[in-house]
C-alpha cells in the first residue's frame, strides 16, 4: 500500500512538472510573439502614414520614392517619412473626413462652367450651342477681371460673379479660381466643376461632356514633375517642411474638378499659404515661380495622388516652346483639326530642360485609354464662325 501510494505521488510530481514545462514553453512563445509585433508595427504603420486617397491605399502609397531623371537615367530614392507638424496633421485630418464623405447625389447632378475671362466671352455663341437642350444639367459662372461682359445668350445672362482684378503670373489667378469654386459650391446640384477662359471651345458635344466626367471618380487634373528650372527649378525652401522638393508638381491650370476635391480646395489655407508667400514672380535668384502652375498639381499630388488623372482634358498647343501657348487662326479650323484632335489619347509632359524630354501619359477613363481632351485653347476671335458651322458635325466625332 506504501509502495503504490509512493507511485501515485511520484506519477502526480511527474505530471505536474510537465505541465509546468508546457505552461512555460507557451509563455515564452506568446511573449516572443508579442515582443516581435510590437517592435514591427511602427514600421507598418508608418508604411501608411498620410494616405488618403480616394482610390485606395496600397503598400507604397506615400510616395517614399522619390524618382531622378538625370542623363536620361531615372533613379529610385528611398524616403524616410518625416513627422507632420500640428498644422499639417489639423489639415490631413480635415481633408481625410473630405474624402470620406458620402455626398447625398442629387436627382439631377450638375456641370459648373466656370468662365475666367478678362471680360467678354467671345466665343459665347457657340458655347450657347452647346447647352442648348440640357438645361438642369449645367450651371455657368462668369469671372470678369477687368470689365463688365455684355451677354447675348439667356445661359450667360445674370451669371457674372464678384470679381477682383487678376494679373497673368500672380497669386491673383489662383484667387480667382477659388472664388468661382466657392460661388459654384453653393449649388448642392453641382457635382463637377469645370475651368475654362474666354479663349476656350468645346470640342465635343455636350452629353459627352456630361457623362465623361460624371461617370468618373477623379478629378482631371494635370500633374507632373519637370526637374528643369521652369519646373522644380522654381521651388524655394521657404516652402518647407510642409512642401518638399520632393513633392513640387507642375501642371496647366485648366483643371475640372470633383465635388469632394473642390471642397478641400476651400478648406485648405496651409499649403495656400506657402504658395501665396514663397511662389511668385521676382523670387530669390531671379526665378519666377507662378502659383496657377504649381499650387493645384502639388496640393493633390500630396493629399490625394490617387484622386487625380494626372492631365488635363483642355487641349493645349506648347510646341512652340514660348511662354504662352500657341493660338489657333480661321485657316486651321477645319473637320480634319478637330477630327486630329480629338482623336489623340496621350498627353504630352514636356519637361523644361535642354533635352526638353517628352513623357506621354495614356489617358485613362475608368481604366480604358480614351480619348483625352473635351475642350480646347487658344482660339482667335476670328475662328467663331468656322467653330459654329462645324459644331453639328461634332457628334460624328465620337
Amino acid at each position: 500500500m506504501v509502495g503504490t501510494k509512493r507511485q501515485s505521488s511520484s506519477s502526480s510530481s511527474s505530471s505536474l512538472i510537465k505541465r509546468s514545462i508546457w505552461i512555460i514553453a507557451f509563455v515564452f512563445v506568446l511573449s516572443f510573439f508579442l515582443v516581435v509585433a510590437y517592435y514591427y508595427q511602427p514600421k507598418l504603420k508608418a508604411s501608411q502614414k498620410g494616405c488618403y486617397s480616394s482610390q485606395g491605399c496600397g503598400t507604397n502609397t506615400n510616395d517614399v520614392q522619390l524618382v531622378k531623371v538625370e542623363d536620361n537615367k531615372e533613379e529610385e530614392v528611398e524616403l524616410v517619412p518625416r513627422e507632420l507638424t500640428d498644422e499639417e496633421m489639423e489639415s490631413r485630418v480635415v481633408v481625410k473626413d473630405i474624402l470620406r464623405l458620402q455626398t447625398l447625389q442629387p436627382k439631377k447632378p450638375k456641370v459648373a462652367f466656370m468662365f475666367l475671362t478678362q471680360g467678354s466671352l467671345p466665343f459665347e455663341k457657340l458655347w450657347h450651342m452647346f447647352f442648348s437642350g440640357h438645361e438642369g444639367k449645367f450651371s455657368v459662372y462668369v469671372h470678369a477681371s477687368r470689365e463688365t461682359p455684355i451677354h447675348f445668350s439667356n445661359y450667360f445672362i445674370g451669371r457674372d460673379i464678384h470679381s477682383e482684378p487678376v494679373a497673368w503670373g500672380k497669386f491673383s489667378m489662383v484667387e480667382a479660381e477659388k472664388r468661382l469654386l466657392g460661388n459654384a459650391l453653393l449649388d448642392p446640384d453641382n457635382q463637377h466643376f469645370v475651368l475654362l477662359s474666354e479663349s476656350c471651345v468645346p470640342v465635343r458635344p455636350f452629353q459627352f461632356v456630361y457623362k465623361y466626367l460624371l461617370f468618373s471618380n477623379i478629378s482631371f487634373l494635370d500633374c507632373y514633375l519637370d526637374l528643369g528650372p521652369h519646373g522644380n527649378g522654381r521651388y524655394i525652401d521657404y516652402m518647407m517642411p510642409e512642401v518638399e522638393e520632393k513633392d513640387f508638381r507642375k501642371g496647366s491650370q485648366w483643371f475640372t474638378m470633383k465635388r469632394q476635391h473642390a471642397l478641400i480646395v476651400m478648406a485648405d489655407n496651409l499649403y495656400l499659404r506657402k504658395f501665396r508667400d514663397h511662389c511668385r514672380p521676382g523670387m530669390e535668384g531671379g526665378r519666377n515661380c507662378y502659383s496657377d502652375e504649381h499650387y493645384f498639381p502639388t496640393f493633390f499630388h500630396m493629399i490625394d495622388p490617387g484622386g487625380i488623372s494626372n492631365w488635363s482634358v483642355t487641349y493645349v498647343d506648347w510646341s512652340e516652346g514660348k511662354w504662352h501657348p500657341r493660338s489657333f487662326t480661321a485657316e486651321e479650323v477645319n473637320n480634319r483639326f478637330l477630327e486630329a484632335l480629338t482623336s489623340i489619347d496621350v498627353c504630352p509632359h514636356i519637361t523644361s530642360d535642354e533635352k526638353r524630354t517628352i513623357r506621354f501619359t495614356p489617358c485613362m477613363w475608368k481604366g480604358s485609354k480614351r480619348p483625352c481632351y473635351l475642350f480646347a485653347r487658344k482660339f482667335f476671335p476670328e475662328t467663331l464662325d468656322n467653330l459654329v458651322a462645324l459644331f453639328s458635325n461634332y457628334s460624328t466625332l465620337l
